[in-house]
């Protein structure tokens, strides 16, 4: 594979794009470009640099900024936890038709095709308004108005920092890392063995509490939902909103689906780059 500078990567339209990447295909250096170019992780950014400004104009000291901070870093893995677990994989929202669109947008869409870049990231119209009401409210409860903004832009870097590891865990390479090669291994079990388990990014604490985290493959029977989450056929034609949106069947084992096919096929991408 031709190796290619910076510079020619970022001349990449359909790279700056965000739009038509597999994570699957790609390298480091491109996913730096492709991650630190992307309309939503830009907007985010200059979310974090609101909340600099606005803890500035509203400071009264150290204590409620730190406090909120803290209180956010710790509690951040227990909120994603709770949104992954009970909200996007929840099967009610497919069955209304009024939440079947947001289902689709904030989940479905990245098990149907998990290297997407896409729709990996989750859509600002439903993170920010999260954000800003559970990071926020925590904030505002724990340090005034100063800590609510030192709980958003916290809450918004990890929301950064959660997106960029998932990519990582979806590229087509080996990291370096036996900590990040780990949580590599334990999400794409989540995509590509069980789906019902391992709804960590980069922490699985929550996971050991509740009893949903599993080491390996061997631990867990594999899943025939793990790529349409519950919504297949017979779902479909029950609650017909998803497909009609999506405009397919759901899909139960689109290409490369086995897990070990997966790691095989990963194996060969980092061969080649290298």
């Amino acid at each position: 594979m031709k190796k290619q500078s910076i510079f020619q990567i970022m001349r990449d339209q359909e790279l700056r794009s965000g739009r038509s990447y597999d994570l699957g295909k790609m390298n480091l250096k491109e996913l730096w470009v492709a991650y630190l170019t992307h309309g939503t992780i830009l907007l985010y950014f200059g979310l974090i640099l609101a909340c600099i400004v606005g803890i500035y104009c509203t400071f009264t000291g150290w204590i409620p900024i730190l406090s909120s901070t803290i209180v956010m870093i710790f509690g951040f893995p227990l909120i994603w936890y709770i949104i992954h677990r009970w909200i996007m994989h929840a099967t009610f929202l497919y069955q209304i038709k009024w939440t079947a669109s947001l289902w689709k947008r904030i989940h479905f869409d990245h098990h149907q095709d998990p290297h997407l870049l896409n729709v990996l990231f989750g859509s600002p119209l439903n993170t920010i308004p999260t954000i800003l009401i559970v990071g926020g409210g925590i904030g505002l409860a724990v340090g005034g108005i100063p800590g609510a903004f030192a709980a958003i832009g916290t809450a918004i870097y990890m929301a950064c920092f959660y997106e960029f590891f998932h990519c990582i865990q979806h590229l087509g390479y080996k990291p370096k890392s036996q900590y990040v090669l780990r949580i590599k291994q334990l999400h794409i079990m989540h995509h590509f063995h069980f789906e019902k388990g391992n709804y960590g990014i980069t922490n699985y604490f929550w996971d050991r509490v509740f009893g949903t985290f599993y080491a390996d493959a061997k631990s867990r029977p594999r899943s025939p939902t793990v790529f349409n989450m519950g919504y297949d056929i017979k779902e479909a034609e029950r609650y017909p909103w998803v497909m009609l949106k999506t405009g397919s069947p759901p899909r139960d084992r689109p290409e490369g689906s086995n897990f070990r096919e997966q790691k095989k096929s990963s194996t060969q991408q980092e061969q080649k780059a290298a």
